[in-house]
């Protein structure tokens, strides 16, 4: 094992013997650290909150990007515990609310394949790793660079059940495969990924290259796709992970109107929880023709 692999590996055995209230607690000085040194991505958020956020005040944009430093320290802190606590401590630390909202498509001789749509709040793992203890499920990631920490990822989001986690470079077929074996798809809709395979679609008002994977998929599979979003409790309580209705009339067959859909209902969860959004992604990095970046 590398230096980094071994080094990572201790730094998760050492974060799953503190306590979730723990690591909540050193959150928040270590976030202060953090929203000093990673100067790029304090950036991006404060300009992202500026973007969809516009009338509110640049003192209220920074105090969200602050608290949003804070709860992404504590969603990344807790993987030590997450990639190893027992299934009952797990569920213990992560609610799940509204299953039938899903499972009724998977009872009875009928099934029918399920997409989870699950955009980029700070709780996705944990909501993730909650599911896979009961439930097998699938999933798409990006490699890691280093064959140790990648090694370790993998086994820390699959160690429960038969959940299968597919590497983005490897295309779309083995997605498509496991949807229709019957794992239902964990599928996240709100990166920008370029042009390509992607419509323009507003996103808080800004023009955002939002993917087409979701119509597609649910088009090529059959399934249909039912929204989870996953909140953090505060002060190390936990999270909350909810199923919402299956989306009707969906994929439409109009891909910028199901762009518009997928952007739409995120914005209203951001709306109540706005800490817990990624504003440290680059949302709009990908402009329309002859548009300058908003990063510059």
């Amino acid at each position: 094992m590398t230096l980094a692999g071994t080094a990572a590996l201790l730094g998760s055995k050492v974060l799953s013997w503190l306590s979730p209230r723990t690591i909540a607690a050193i959150s928040g000085p270590l976030s202060t650290i953090g929203w000093w040194l990673a100067k790029s991505r304090r950036r991006v958020a404060l300009i992202n909150l500026r973007l969809c956020f516009p009338q509110l005040s640049e003192l209220k944009r920074e105090t969200i990007a602050r608290q949003h430093f804070r709860a992404y320290m504590q969603a990344a802190l807790e993987h030590g515990f997450l990639w190893n606590a027992s299934g009952q401590h797990i569920r213990d630390y992560v609610s799940l609310h509204h299953e039938h909202e899903w499972k009724r498509f998977q009872d009875g001789e009928n099934k029918t394949p399920v997409i989870w749509l699950c955009p980029h709040f700070i709780g996705l793992d944990a909501a993730a790793i909650r599911i896979s203890v009961d439930t097998s499920g699938c999933s798409i990631y990006s490699e890691q660079s280093n064959a140790d920490l990648d090694k370790m990822m993998l086994a820390g989001r699959t160690r429960f059940g038969n959940s299968k986690i597919i590497a983005r470079t490897a295309g779309v077929k083995p997605i498509i495969r496991a949807i229709k074996s019957g794992l239902p798809f964990y599928y996240l809709p709100d990166m920008d990924f370029g042009a390509r395979d992607s419509v323009f679609s507003p996103f808080f008002g800004v023009q955002a290259a939002t993917i087409t994977g979701v119509s597609r998929l649910a088009k090529l599979t059959g399934a249909v796709v039912v929204p989870v979003i996953a909140t953090q409790r505060p002060k190390g309580a936990g999270y909350d992970v909810r199923f919402y209705p299956a989306w009707e009339g969906f994929p439409s067959g109009n891909d910028a109107a199901d762009a518009r859909r997928v952007n739409a209902f995120i914005e209203d969860r951001v709306r109540e929880a706005v800490p817990q959004y990624l504003w440290t992604h680059k949302r709009f990095k990908t402009r329309p023709l002859n548009e300058p970046s908003v990063y510059l």
